[in-house]
């Protein structure tokens, strides 16, 4: 059974820097895709970034320039968040997509104060 864990969210100040984590478990490919959603209260859950087999990294407009996606093998995905603002907050969700399998977190808590 494949499982993902998120760490690292927190409080931070507006404009101070988090770096997120998620570390996923059981029997998944090398050549796998993960992504890193948000979702904010009272709104949908949106994509941040992603990284795709094969090294390649997309962001979405919101965290292009200030946020770095990467990871360090098929199982462990990070995202250096940098600058940030009040319209960061949301519970950010780890994403695994394993050959059309998805597979979910449950999220970690980011809160930026003003």
């Amino acid at each position: 059974q494949v499982q993902l864990v998120e760490s690292g969210g927190g409080l931070v100040q507006a404009g101070g820097s988090l770096t997120l984590s998620c570390v996923a478990s059981g029997s998944i490919s090398e050549n796998n895709d993960m992504y890193w959603y948000r979702q904010a209260p009272g709104k949908e859950r949106e994509w941040v970034a992603r990284s795709i087999s094969g090294g390649v990294q997309n962001y979405a407009a919101s965290a292009t320039g200030r946020f770095t996606i990467s990871r360090t093998n098929a199982k462990t995905l990070y995202l250096q968040m940098n600058s940030l603002n009040p319209e960061d907050t949301a519970v950010y969700y780890c994403n695994l997509n394993d050959n059309g399998v998805n597979y979910w977190g449950k999220g970690t808590l980011v809160t930026v104060s003003a």
